[in-house]
């Protein structure tokens, strides 16, 4: 096999694979995740903050259980 039919296979096998290398979304971070899944995790986070509720305006629900029993024998 010649040098140069040799080098033209080697550049046909070559080619994809670097090609395909090129394809990522870059090298993860510290927790696996890419920039872009990252950039995701971080804007639902936000969502789930925004639509969160403290539990301190939540207030006790101790005495909730025994006026809901007490609401219900009434009915009987």
């Amino acid at each position: 096999m010649s040098h140069r039919r040799r080098a033209v296979l080697a550049t046909a096998l070559l080619a994809p694979a670097l090609l395909l290398a090129a394809c990522g979304d870059g090298a993860p971070d510290a927790s696996g995740a890419s920039a872009s899944e990252a950039s995701q995790l971080n804007d639902a986070a936000a969502m789930l903050d925004a639509n969160s509720v403290s539990s301190a305006a939540l207030g006790d629900n101790s005495g909730d259980a025994t006026a809901a029993a007490d609401t219900s024998n009434a009915a009987r």
